[in-house]
């Protein structure tokens, strides 16, 4: 008798260890009762009913899936190599043990898939310059499949895209087409500038024309600060004036002559 006491006793006892559980703050147990859901329990200590309660441990922490590099065309034709990463967590422990075996590589699957089909609705162009754009098309498709199964995304980028050396070389020689343009039009629009800043400074010295005796002198005290040899010979404004007006008279009494003649 005392020796069926015993172990009765310790039967009890291991039975007894065995129903207490223990999970940390990140964990929660999924508690299946004669293998229909019963309910989660945890974090801390709980107990279970030996071999009638079965428990799966779930981690709630936020969770990485490394899409590795994909080969994908855009909507260009363009074959480009695409990497990502995404961040989930796990929102209903229920719900990613019961309505999906694997949930993981469930979420592995949806992401690759989804960034595969995203790159193909989108040009390289579009692809290169918008990225934030991309990763938010990415993540809310994934996020709708993936809430079925208790799981949230939290974030999606992608790390890297990988163009081909011949796609590479063409993006070049458009990027320096398009510098060697906007410097053209910049030096061609400073030219503009300048000759109506010529047109204005030349009907100024018209109307004035001592501002020309102005700006002869002030040339000349340019050329004499520097060490040359250079030789000037100015001929006053009057001189101008005076061959143009010679000029004219000349014009007017050969007209004469020829009215004249006829």
């Amino acid at each position: 008798m005392e020796t069926s006491y015993i172990i009765s006793v310790v039967i009890i006892l291991a039975l007894i260890i065995y129903s207490i559980k223990i999970d940390k703050e990140y964990q929660r147990s999924v508690v299946f009762r004669l293998g229909r859901f019963h309910k989660v329990k945890g974090p801390g200590l709980y107990f279970i009913i030996p071999f009638v309660d079965q428990r799966n441990k779930i981690d709630m922490r936020t969770m990485t899936v490394d899409i590795e590099s994909q080969e994908t065309v855009t909507k260009d034709s363009v074959t480009i190599r695409v990497n990502a990463v995404l961040y989930f967590k796990i929102h209903e422990p229920e719900k990613a043990v019961i309505e999906v075996r694997d949930f993981l590589n469930a979420t592995y699957q949806a992401s690759l898939t989804a960034l595969r089909n995203v790159i193909g609705q989108h040009n390289l162009d579009e692809i290169l310059k918008d990225r934030e754009g991309i990763n938010s098309a990415i993540k809310k498709i994934v996020d709708q499949i993936t809430d079925k199964w208790g799981l949230s995304v939290d974030y999606i980028e992608m790390k890297d895209v990988e163009i081909p050396q011949t796609m590479q070389r063409a993006m070049a020689k458009e990027a320096e087409a398009i510098r060697e343009k906007r410097s053209r039009i910049i030096k061609a629009e400073g030219e503009y500038d300048a000759s109506l800043k010529l047109k204005e400074a030349a009907q100024y010295i018209a109307e004035n024309p001592a501002a020309l005796e102005l700006r002869r002198m002030q040339m000349i005290s340019e050329v004499g600060t520097e060490q040359n040899t250079t030789t000037i010979i100015l001929m006053p404004s009057d001189f101008v004036t005076m061959a143009k007006s010679i000029g004219e008279g000349l014009n007017i009494k050969t007209n004469k002559n020829e009215q004249s003649n006829s």
